[in-house]
């Protein structure tokens, strides 16, 4: 299978030498509108570098578009007119309305199309999700989900980036909905800058704290920073009649407890790229198999789009001082 590569940055790095190892891939097309980032990608994994976008769908059997986040829209739309099997890192596209609008595109064309959700990938969370299914862990009270960056990105990305829930806590989000099956009907979010000072000037905040309520009544809290000394925190903790239990709390959790008795975590993880890898390799593997039609996305657009829906909530919930119902984000 030959595969299209859109966006040599971070994470399409990362995603060219998790390609570059499945067996079924044969070759990879890669192009970033940087062609020398492009070249530097596909010299690191002996890939090949195309020209242009356009040029990676049309000679590729299936496309990854890892591509800038304003780009995403344009990029799946036309991998879709082209009949290709796509991966799409998250969001589908900036704009509410223009998400919901690529959800109809996709199921008019009939493409297979997976959303890069990579924690649904990641053996903890799959775990988790089992034993809410199978009612192990009782009637869930309440779940805590916990998004501290190492560092915060740098401020020439804070303006395309849609925002903190957008951009990073559309993943907890996702996964809330992954995990429980539920979905979230009311946001109540707060928000502040506590350290960085870009971030005001882009109306952004880099501290945020949110409840969300899903549909059975669960109650869920997440609080959020982008910046934590200490590393790469991504926690979520549940508490049931029957059983509680964490994702993410081990060896390289980068908190230090006080108790005389806590334990000793190590170095916490310096990325999502470090601290997800073998989900993202999980999720690509999986790719192919959807590309080859073999099984259904695991992660559609449409779930893409109910994830920015909570997302939007939460925004508006800063932005007006009050509660939001999902349902009212339309």
């Amino acid at each position: 299978m030959r595969v299209g590569l859109i966006g040599a940055g971070r994470i399409g790095r990362l995603h060219a030498r998790i390609l570059s190892s499945l067996p079924d891939v044969s070759e990879i097309l890669v192009a970033d509108a940087i062609p020398a980032a492009a070249k530097s990608v596909a010299e690191e994994v002996g890939a090949r570098t195309v020209g242009s976008a356009a040029e990676a769908i049309s000679g590729a059997d299936a496309v990854v578009i890892a591509a800038a986040t304003d780009a995403h829209a344009s990029l799946l739309r036309q991998a879709v007119a082209n009949g290709k099997p796509t991966f799409i890192e998250k969001p589908l596209a900036s704009d509410l309305d223009e998400s919901r609008e690529l959800v109809e595109v996709v199921a008019r064309a009939g493409v297979a199309v997976q959303v890069g959700f990579q924690r649904r990938f990641d053996l903890a969370y799959a775990e988790a999700h089992r034993l809410v299914a199978a009612g192990e862990l009782g009637v869930i009270y309440v779940i805590r989900l916990v998004a501290h960056d190492a560092a915060p990105p740098p401020e020439t990305y804070i303006p395309t980036s849609g925002g903190i829930f957008r951009d990073s806590s559309i993943h907890d989000f996702d996964a809330l909905r992954f995990v429980t099956g539920q979905e979230v009907i009311e946001v109540y979010a707060v928000g502040a800058v506590r350290g960085f000072e870009m971030f005001g000037r882009h109306d952004d905040s880099d501290s945020v704290g949110a409840v969300l309520q899903l549909t059975d009544g669960t109650i869920a809290t997440l609080s959020q920073t982008r910046h934590n000394p200490r590393g790469y925190d991504i926690r979520m903790e549940i508490v049931g009649s029957l059983d509680a239990v964490s994702i993410g709390l081990g060896a390289r959790t980068p908190t230090r407890s006080l108790e005389a008795d806590g334990p000793d975590f190590g170095i916490g993880w310096d990325s999502f790229l470090t601290r997800f890898e073998p989900a993202y390799r999980a999720e690509l593997a999986v790719f192919v198999r959807v590309a080859r039609g073999e099984v259904a996305s695991p992660c559609t657009p449409a779930d893409g789009y109910e994830a920015i829906r909570i997302a939007v909530a939460a925004a508006r919930s800063i932005a007006e001082h009050r509660p939001v119902k999902v349902a009212d984000v339309i």
